[in-house]
């Protein structure tokens, strides 16, 4: 359509996503929307969504159907009960099916004049008029009624599906209560903004990111995070959105618009994951294109082949053929394995994982290398100085306060702990000439005195005549005026379930587990003994991180994935270059939401194996549903030729098939 760029459907929600080449257009390209999808399919209603617009009830929408199909379904059973002239019972026969399934025959008149002949419709339209040609008239209403009811079911077994999908993103925040001049008011989240005061009761959501500014309270954020156990939040801690404030009164500051709210970035991404189809679903799509146009010619060959080559009636051959027909409709793997797929993403969001698409969840099945950043994901990345050591006539004093000047505007982990340390205020404005050098740390004049802030490579990199350090700690070396003035030994803690979570790793399969990480090689070294990982690479640079991952990419099988786990803020080239790229801890971090594939929202290294289990999970069920439907098809697709398979037993083998997988598709859902 012009003025269109790319069009999605997501049918896990409903919703058809639109992206247009101008805002200008959006209402005439509403419009086209609307008149084209009536066309194609008239029992389809459009709405435009915004945020006033109500959701659609489906039993409202099936009520009108199941009216004209339960008429239809009593004049049938009249016409059957009654003993009546073929005069009389043919007209009842007649109209029964034009009620009972007169849309789907409109249907496929319409889609045959659009060119789209192989669908269902078609296929029932031709296989129920077949039955009236060869005078099977019970028959021929009897199977468009067991369909139709069939797709009933199977309707309410996906609506209940698209419910459960859409309980678990139920968690978006109604309304906030916003700080005005005249008191307190009431408003939609989209109406907040930066720098606003909110209020958020006890037994309220919190509707956007913000700081708190007064009160204490504990909140739970399972919705986020898939943890039970509520957090203990007071005055200069961040609250998300989507938190729930179980008993103290909040005052919080608004940091993020509600567009930009971790709530709606979490909304975003589970609702539009299954755009980014995995390889078996779109396996089954190019399958369904052809599968179906094969089984319609075999139909036909058998139709008229047999009859002819051993000089029987056609009657019986075309009934045959009619039964093949039912048969084919391939809707059972069509539908059940994107919702397999939407259901398992579903399921991971729920423990606080997530997955970004059924392309991410499927590979997930393959990984053979895990390799991992150090700081904040294998490691608590909550540093603290354990000790200062001097030269050159410098105080400890000093060399704190010039290290704590030059991090004044660092968020590293190893930054900030300075920073603690140091109990003295720090004026911004003596900085000048700040410089932060990736890998090696930071230069900066403080009051005319050049600064360096950093490890062993900056005081290379400058000629500074240094005293090195062996221990296993972390080690920020000081030099002022090209003078070394000491060093800052800086700790760090092993998570306390890391160890569980390489151990698991482990007995999973996963044939290697390396660490990758800017810190010196004792340390890593130190660490990695521990944990007990097959390899160790220390003091490496962003780029030097990439060239070690496409090392261990070139040695893993053809099939294989390799994963890179870090916390998504300094890691985004490593995230990128990776198979998959999973943010450990990235609540409330944007740039872990973005860089990465698959997000784990606490930042606890078991929930990597959580993931995989239930990729694997998925991918069991949704291979069941494969095997089962081309299973019973190809037993009664056989059983048809032969002449053993009525289309009672058909209309089974597709209406029934599919329907058991949609319900088995919805056992991913339960998160274990």
């Amino acid at each position: 359509m012009d003025g269109v760029i790319n069009s999605t459907v997501n049918m896990a929600t409903s919703k058809m996503t639109v992206e247009m080449e101008s805002k200008a257009d959006i209402s005439s390209i509403n419009n086209k929307i609307r008149d084209f999808v009536k066309k194609t399919e008239p029992h389809v209603e459009v709405i435009t969504e915004d945020k006033t617009s109500k959701e659609v009830d489906d039993n409202n929408l099936n009520k009108k159907k199941l009216f004209r199909v339960g008429i239809g379904a009593l004049i049938f059973f009249i016409a059957i009960i009654g003993d009546f002239n073929i005069k009389v019972e043919l007209p009842m026969f007649l109209v029964s099916y034009l009620l009972v399934g007169g849309d789907i025959v409109l249907r496929a008149i319409k889609n045959i004049a659009r060119g789209q002949v192989f669908d269902e419709n078609f296929l029932m339209g031709i296989a129920t008029i077949g039955a009236f040609a060869i005078g099977e008239y019970p028959e021929g209403v009897a199977v468009m009624l067991f369909y139709q009811v069939g797709e009933t079911f199977q309707d309410i077994a996906v609506n209940r599906s698209r419910k459960s999908i859409k309980s678990l993103l139920n968690i978006r925040p109604d309304y906030a209560n916003i700080e005005t001049a005249d008191g307190v008011k009431k408003v939609s989240p989209e109406e907040v903004n930066i720098g606003d005061t909110i209020i958020v009761k006890p037994g309220e959501k919190v509707p956007v990111d913000g700081v708190i500014i007064d009160g204490k309270s504990m909140v739970d954020t399972s919705a986020l995070t898939g943890e039970s156990v509520p957090r203990s939040v007071k005055k200069d801690e961040e609250v998300l959105s989507g938190f729930i404030n179980t008993n103290g009164l909040l005052k919080v500051k608004v940091t993020k618009n509600f567009g930009e709210s971790t709530i709606t970035k979490i909304l975003d991404l589970v609702e539009n994951a299954s755009s980014k189809k995995a390889p078996t679903e779109n396996f089954i799509t190019k399958f369904a294109r052809y599968y179906t146009p094969i089984v319609v010619i075999a139909a036909t060959l058998i139709a008229i082949i047999p009859p002819i080559i051993l000089n029987e009636g056609f009657s019986d051959w075309i009934y045959r053929a009619l039964v093949f027909l039912v048969v084919s409709c391939p809707c059972a793997l069509v539908v059940s394995i994107p919702l397999g797929f939407f259901g398992g993403i579903g399921g991971a969001s729920k423990s606080g994982i997530l997955v970004k698409g059924g392309n991410y969840l499927e590979a997930l099945n393959d990984v053979e290398t895990i390799v991992f950043d150090k700081t904040g994901t294998l490691t608590k990345g909550v540093f603290k100085v354990s000790k200062i050591n001097i030269a050159n006539d410098y105080t400890k004093e000093e060399v704190l306060k010039y290290a704590a000047i030059a991090e004044a505007h660092s968020s590293h982990p190893i930054g900030v702990s300075i920073k603690k340390e140091y109990t003295g205020e720090i004026d911004e404005n003596i900085i000048k000439e700040y410089e932060e050098i990736s890998g090696h740390g930071i230069k900066v004049l403080v009051e005319g005195k050049k600064v360096l802030v950093g490890n062993s490579k900056l005081m290379k990199n400058e000629n500074i005549d240094f005293k090195t350090d062996d221990t296993v700690a972390t080690v920020v070396y000081v030099a002022i005026d090209n003078k070394f003035a000491g060093s800052i030994l800086i700790s760090d803690e092993i998570k306390d379930d890391t160890v569980s979570a390489i151990e698991k790793l482990k007995n999973r399969g996963i044939k290697q587990l390396v660490m990758l990480t800017g810190d010196n090689k004792k340390v890593a070294e130190e660490i990695g003994k521990k944990l007990k990982l097959d390899r160790v690479y220390g003091e490496l640079l962003p780029d030097g991180k990439v060239e070690k991952l496409e090392e261990l990419d070139k040695q893993k099988s053809k099939k294989g994935k390799l994963v890179f786990v870090g916390d998504g803020i300094n890691d985004a080239p490593v995230l990128a270059r990776a198979d998959i790229g999973v943010a450990m801890g990235g609540l409330g971090s944007d740039a872990a939401i973005e860089a990465a594939d698959v997000v784990l929202m606490t930042d606890e290294p078991t929930k990597l194996y959580e993931a995989i289990n239930i990729a694997k999970r998925t991918r069991k069920i949704v291979m069941q549903n494969i095997i089962f439907a081309l299973g019973i098809k190809l037993v009664v697709l056989g059983l048809g030729a032969l002449g053993l398979a009525s289309m009672w037993e058909a209309v089974f083998a597709d209406v029934g098939v599919a329907l058991l997988a949609v319900l088995n598709s919805m056992r991913v859902m339960r998160v274990k």
